[in-house]
Parts: C-alpha cells; structure tokens; sequence
C-alpha cells in the first residue's frame, strides 16, 4: 500500500459527494445547493460532530485540519473562531473547499494540497491539529505522527476521529454479517446490489478466503469496497501508533453498523463507531 494509490481513490471518490448527488454541472448555484445538501445531511445523520467540536474552544487559535472532504468542518472551526489552514492529499478536495470559502464569503489563512507525511509547514506554527476520518487511512501513520507533533505548539493540542475497534460496527457487522453475507452471496452467486457485486468481484479476483481475512476486509468495509486502507483503533492502538503524543481523554459516538438497524441504539458512548481522541504532543511536557 503507498499514499499514490490512496490519493488515487479519494480523488476520484470525493468524500462524502455520493451521498448527496455530486456536482451535476459548472452554475455556480448549484456547488452552493450541493454544500447545503451535504451539511443538512451530516449534521443530521451525525449531530454528534457539532457537539463534540463544542467541547473545545477555537476562538483565535491557529488551525489546521488534515483532510478536508467537502469542507463542512472547516466551515464550523472558522465560524468557531479558528484562525484556518486546511490541507488534502487530493486536488480535487483542496478545490472544492475553496470554491466552498469563496461562496460563502468565509476568511482563512491557507489550503493547500499536500500530505501529512510532509506537511509544508514551520515547526511549532499550530495551537490545534483537528483531523476527523482521516489518519486512520494512513498507512505510515508513525510518521504522520512525527510530522503532526513537528508544526504543534509545545502545549498544543491533536484533536482526532478514528474508527473505533471495539464497536458494534467492527465486533458484529463487519467481522461477522458481512463476512457471512458476502460467503452466501459468493456461493449461491446471487449478486444483490452494486456495492455487493463490487464486493464479490474483489473476492473473486483475490480468493475469497483471502478477502474475508480481516487484515484485507476491514480496508474494504469503511468507506467502499474500493476503499485501499483503512484501520481501526483501541486506545492501546491509538498510544502505539502516535507515539509523540500523551493521550489526554477520548469519547465514542455514532451508533452505526450497516446493514443492522442499530442507530437509535443509545450505546453509542460504549459501542459507537467514532473514536474521538484528544492528544498531547510530548515536547510540550519539555518546555
């Protein structure tokens, strides 16, 4: 796996776009409804996000988000007060957040297209480091590590989702229904939708044993089945691969686990999909 190929999925796989219906043509008013479209959409089906980003205070800190999606955080850490910098890996994501900007009148500082294994930034330049639903589709995910920790102040502060391994999502549904799904499916040869058939064209091409090994399935079951990389984390995971960092206290949210119908379950700080940590750089204990 090599950040080529990842960059390759997600520019061609805008995050989140699918959701809503992508752009459709070059009028302007239309990039403006499609923004509209995917906040109401995220905000409602994960409300948790503004309540979380509530917990911290940005007002005049210097931001930077790693991994921009359509732009829909960036709005709400500037319109918190975040003096923002944003960069992506992809060219396509770096556009749509500043045509976002541009339309909605919104002041920032820089974004750019770049990534986080060699962020083009000073050392110590950032209060914050948000990230959410992003590193833990880095493979070299130690030396992004380092380089977070580089541009952070020493009392700064790495604010991070990640996907959460102890979780109904990866503990029963895709460990478990999808896995025994996807076999029923392969032997009976019933294809059943797109994303089904994508899945059994993966197995096919790679052995099905070997695509239902958890080590190539869970890449495959977060973000589609052509989704290169992806890991999920336990705080022991989170505490070994940012090894620069203290962990400061982490919270779950988002009871999600397709296809079980499980989102008004209330076990979301328990069982939820979304890891949210809160990270120390370690020279900040030096200084």
């Amino acid at each position: 796996m090599n950040e080529a190929e990842i960059n390759n999925f997600w520019q061609h796989n805008p995050c989140g776009a699918a959701l809503v219906g992508d752009f459709a043509d070059e009028e302007r008013q239309t990039y403006a409804d499609f923004f509209d479209r995917y906040d109401k959409y995220r905000y409602t089906k994960e409300s948790h996000i503004l309540t979380n980003l509530d917990r911290t205070d940005f007002r005049g800190k210097r931001v930077l988000e790693i991994g921009l999606g359509q732009g829909a955080d960036a709005e709400q850490l500037i319109r918190r007060g975040a003096i923002y910098t944003g960069v992506d890996l992809t060219e396509e994501s770096v556009k749509r957040v500043r045509l976002r900007f541009e339309i909605k009148g919104l002041e920032f500082e820089d974004v750019r297209q770049a990534s986080v294994l060699s962020l083009p930034f000073d050392d110590d330049a950032f209060d914050i480091v948000f990230s959410h639903g992003v590193l833990h589709h880095v493979p070299e995910v130690k030396k992004a590590s380092a380089e977070i920790a580089r541009v952070l102040r020493p009392r700064g502060e790495l604010i991070a989702m990640l996907y959460a391994k102890r979780s109904l999502n990866y503990l029963l549904s895709i460990s478990v229904v999808r896995r025994l799904g996807l076999i029923a499916a392969y032997a009976t040869g019933a294809r059943g939708n797109a994303l089904v058939a994508e899945h059994l064209g993966n197995a096919k091409e790679s052995g099905l044993f070997n695509y239902l090994a958890m080590k190539n399935f869970i890449h495959r079951n977060t973000d589609g089945p052509g989704n290169p990389y992806s890991k999920v984390y336990s705080i022991g995971d989170v505490t070994g691969d940012f090894p620069d960092f203290d962990l400061i206290r982490s919270y779950r949210s988002f009871m999600h686990a397709p296809p079980l119908p499980v989102d008004s379950l209330p076990l979301a700080s328990t069982l939820g999909w979304h890891l949210w940590v809160h990270l120390a750089p370690k020279k900040g204990i030096l200084k």
